[in-house]
């Protein structure tokens, strides 16, 4: 038994089928990858991708990056304080140094993780490998293992490749919320040659595609399965909403009692019911809806 099996992750996580006659009427069948459930604090495809990283990290302190309402920063504090773990996490946004800690940024503080914030444009330097150099000495942590943005590396993409594996047989179509990649790679990965992934970015900007065919070739050396993405549901942009995502969001809750995350669950739900609104998946489908989150607070 490892370290991170002490922590009792829920593997392979729930399957639930849902009846909604917005895929119903269309010949569609729906169901949730419950990835929501795989751990209380370590959250659907954050377990996925920390958890081969964190072993990796072999007790060293973990230092990793995100904005002020990064889901990612709170599951990584989160496990440093499971697993006894020193967490640093570089935050962008220098102006927010001198702010008091939103709801998010707190609850990381609360679980042991020390803060370190940056300027927007050395956050960007970040992937160049003396930009990183000069972040690590800036936040004390030269000897620290580093887990990117988002958690996506080749260690995080090849242990999502079992989020596929896991629904063999369940779906035509396996759909997840993106936002760098990663997830989106191993799952692809790791789907049989009869099945689809489909990626709906939460951020704009058409860069995802090239990212994640990289992140592919580093963990494989080369693209792999079937997927392709969907632009058009990011609503503005990253945690922006619209008026009529929050209410279908508000609907979806009432219908099926699944509380809804709003940064990725949401638009990948709205993204699902306005394809099969469209026709874009044929009669007899059945899609899979991978929920990766819950709403927080």
């Amino acid at each position: 038994m490892t370290v991170l099996d002490t922590l009792r992750p829920r593997l392979p996580s729930p399957v639930q089928d849902l009846s909604d006659p917005r895929f119903t009427r269309h010949g569609l069948g729906l169901v949730l990858k419950r990835d929501d459930l795989i751990h209380p604090e370590i959250v659907g495809n954050k377990w996925r991708k920390l958890a081969p990283n964190l072993a990796a990290a072999a007790g060293r302190t973990v230092v990793t990056f995100g904005g002020a309402y990064s889901n990612h920063l709170r599951a990584t504090a989160a496990a440093g304080r499971l697993l006894g773990l020193p967490t640093v996490g570089v935050v962008r946004g220098q102006e927010l140094a001198d702010r008091p800690l939103n709801p998010s940024l707190a609850r990381c503080a609360a679980d042991g993780m020390r803060l370190h914030f940056v300027d927007r444009s050395t956050y960007r330097d970040k992937a160049d490998p003396a930009g990183l150099a000069r972040v690590l000495r800036a936040a004390d942590a030269e000897d620290a293992y580093v887990v990117p943005e988002g958690g996506s590396n080749a260690l995080a993409v090849r242990g999502c490749r079992a989020l596929g594996e896991e629904l063999a047989g369940r779906a035509d179509v396996v759909a997840i919320a993106c936002g760098t990649g990663g997830t989106l790679a191993g799952l692809a990965a790791g789907l049989s040659r009869d099945q689809r992934a489909l990626g709906i970015p939460v951020l704009k900007g058409g860069f995802l595609t090239t990212e994640t065919e990289s992140l592919q070739h580093r963990a494989f050396g080369g693209r792999r399965g079937d997927w392709t993405l969907d632009d058009r549901f990011h609503c503005g942009g990253y945690a922006r909403t619209t008026p009529e995502l929050d209410a279908f969001v508000n609907d979806f809750e009432q219908r099926h009692g699944v509380p809804v995350e709003r940064l990725y669950v949401a638009k990948l739900l709205f993204g699902l019911v306005t394809l099969a609104e469209e026709g874009a998946f044929a009669r007899g489908t059945t899609v899979a809806a991978v929920v990766t989150g819950r709403p927080f607070p």
